[in-house]
């Protein structure tokens, strides 16, 4: 059943770019340490500042992102907003990619086509 589903999404371009859309949310590297601190439970942007590095301002920049596209969301607590990771499904994608990069990370690291985005 699986591989139909996916055979009926890779015919469908709506599909597939949205899809790819998806994976631009985990494909920025501030994003994605982002989503793989609030793993350990929700955070305010200070903690996750901490965390992750970087201003508040970008952070709270990237949190917006994440929150818009579903994959966070917020609550707030009197005076502070807590974030943590809206759905499950985030981390399962999170720990397949562990899974995937423990199988090809040495080449991915070598491959020419994937450049760093760290300066």
């Amino acid at each position: 059943m699986y591989r139909e589903e996916m055979a009926a999404a890779i015919e469908n371009p709506t599909a597939i770019a949205t899809t790819a859309k998806l994976f631009c949310g985990f494909g920025d590297q501030t994003r994605l340490a982002i989503l793989t601190s609030l793993v350990g439970g929700e955070q305010r942007v200070t903690e996750i500042v901490e965390a992750v590095g970087g201003t508040q301002s970008n952070i709270s920049g990237h949190l917006r992102c994440l929150k818009d596209c579903g994959l966070v969301v917020d609550e707030r607590i009197g005076r502070e907003v807590r974030y943590r990771i809206a759905h499950g499904d985030v981390v399962d994608v999170l720990r397949a990619a562990e899974r995937l990069l423990a199988r090809t990370g040495h080449q991915i690291d070598l491959c020419p086509n994937y450049r760093s985005t760290e300066s």
